[in-house]
């Protein structure tokens, strides 16, 4: 293992400057995954278990989501909440019991629902969800296949735990993955730089927003 002074920021950007770099490839029929954009992990304000978004993140997200419907492809939000009881949430929610626990943002709650800033329409898919990534245990598969996607693009929080969770499994089911960098935060710039590099070194192409509406901009719609 290599040893270095260098911060997580340093070392992604010293890897996205790396020239001649294999590198993915967003496809022709993409998804747009958001991930728990929801009050319980957006208002720092309000709740113990929020973080700041990275500045402009919900604007970056609703540029996306407008350009994915005029593509005529899914835009899909996820949400995390559990039952009264809160077993559903299983070892997920045994390292603490109090109010900003994992397991007391119940359906139905502030904490569940998505965050106003976002602009939402009624061709949208809202996934509730139990476990790190969108995929366990909910049908976002058959929907993807469904749709003949290729490809996903994935916003939202944390960029350490459920985004990454999500990018892992899409890679892991053969589509492709992009990360808008300006659309994904964490509680701290050590674990987000840290998991952005990880992710553009392994999984995914870790992309400027600014970028991944240009190569929406050139598809045709379904």
């Amino acid at each position: 293992m290599e040893v270095s002074g260098k911060t997580a920021r340093q070392l992604f950007a010293e890897l996205r400057a790396t020239p001649g770099r294999a590198r993915y490839r967003l496809g022709k029929r993409p998804a747009l995954i958001n991930v728990d954009l929801q009050n319980a992990y957006t208002r720092p304000e309000e709740f113990c278990t929020a973080y700041d978004g990275a500045p402009g993140q919900f604007s970056h997200v609703n540029a996306l989501a407008a350009a994915m419907r005029r593509l005529n492809a899914p835009v899909i939000w996820s949400y995390v909440a559990f039952w009264e009881s809160g077993e559903d949430c299983g070892v997920f929610g045994s390292k603490d019991d109090n109010a900003d626990s994992q397991q007391n943002v119940k359906h139905g709650s502030r904490r569940a629902a998505l965050d106003e800033r976002l602009e939402t329409a009624p061709s949208d898919i809202l996934f509730p969800k139990r476990m790190p990534s969108v995929f366990h245990e909910t049908n976002l598969q058959s929907l993807l296949t469904w749709r003949g996607c290729d490809s996903v693009i994935v916003t939202g929080g944390s960029t350490s735990g459920c985004v990454r969770a999500t990018v892992v499994d899409a890679m892991s089911r053969g589509y492709f993955v992009c990360v808008p960098i300006e659309c994904v935060a964490d509680r701290h710039e050590s674990p987000h730089f840290a998991n952005l590099y990880d992710m553009e070194m392994k999984y995914a192409a870790v992309e400027d927003v600014a970028d991944v509406l240009a190569h929406l901009a050139a598809l045709e719609p379904a």
